[in-house]
């Protein structure tokens, strides 16, 4: 009797053991899903947050506020209620100041900013072999700080007739909570496709290759290149469509595919021969 009483004591504690280390399987499994697609999110997080900058510093260099940045319910909605566009073309360089108050204002498109933008360039905005360089004043994005340089130059237009920048970023985006930071370069291109001929921002669309490297705010370090040029819309809140290889440090190649051009959230992610459906949050 106390050796059956023994087997099944034994018997128990194995069970109870592999059942344990299932659990813990699983969730490391989980656990491992979440760290590799953070590549993912980061990604997404700082190309859309620095190309953001740039289309309110366009907007807002051409007039004295900011009127159709985003469109909301298929109507403007102004961001000129957050911010006060100052702009001096007599000074050299010319700037713009673009601020958005000391708290937190609801924008059109959805996030809540604060703080400035500045704007510095030479010469007409607009005009081939034309720089402007950006910079920000305690700038906040749903509370996280964005920090850095962003230099574009306007280049040649390419052969269909639409104009061309050449674009670099070095910054930085402090995440809200004391969440850590994420480190941001790149070198890239940007086409503007639509609605350059109008006065009305909420048509531009643009196509965006290029190159650079995160570190994200765990101190892992990646790449990323483009290999389908990533298509925006300033009507819509995401990358559009578009396809990013993404290289950890240490690590093979994954894709980053932004979809077919549908304005949504989801994304797909493929790693090690396997694709998963993700949800980018901004």
């Amino acid at each position: 009797m106390l050796r059956s009483m023994n087997s099944r004591s034994v018997l128990c504690a194995l069970l109870t053991a592999s059942l344990l280390a299932a659990a813990s399987c699983h969730r490391q499994k989980d656990e491992g899903l979440d760290e590799d697609t953070g590549y993912a999110t980061d990604h997404a997080l700082a190309g859309q947050t620095f190309s953001d900058v740039q289309n309110i510093a366009d907007e807002a260099a051409e007039g004295d506020q900011l009127t159709t940045f985003r469109m909301t319910g298929g109507t403007a909605s102004p961001l000129s209620g957050c911010a006060t566009v100052t702009r001096d073309t007599i000074s050299t360089p010319h700037t713009v100041t673009i601020d958005f108050g000391s708290t937190n204002c609801l924008c059109a498109d959805g996030n809540y900013r604060r703080g400035k933008i500045l704007v510095s360039y030479t010469g007409r905005y607009r005009d081939p072999n034309h720089q402007h360089d950006i910079t920000f004043d305690n700038y906040f994005v749903n509370d996280n700080q964005i920090m850095g340089t962003k230099a574009v130059l306007r280049v040649a237009d390419d052969a269909a007739g639409h104009p061309v920048y050449h674009i670099t970023v070095n910054g930085k985006i402090i995440l809200a909570n004391n969440a850590g930071t994420i480190s941001y370069t790149s070198t890239k291109t940007r086409t503007w496709v639509a609605g350059y001929s109008t006065a009305t921002r909420s048509d531009d669309e643009y196509d965006i290759t290029g190159s650079g490297s995160i570190t994200r705010a765990n101190g892992k370090v990646f790449s990323f290149q483009t290999t389908t040029p990533l298509h925006i819309a300033l009507n819509c809140r995401w990358i559009e469509s578009g396809v990013v290889q993404i290289t950890p440090q240490g690590a093979s190649a994954r894709t980053l595919d932004y979809g077919n051009g549908t304005c949504d959230a989801q994304a797909n992610y493929t790693v090690n021969g396997k694709t998963y459906s993700i949800t980018l949050h901004r």
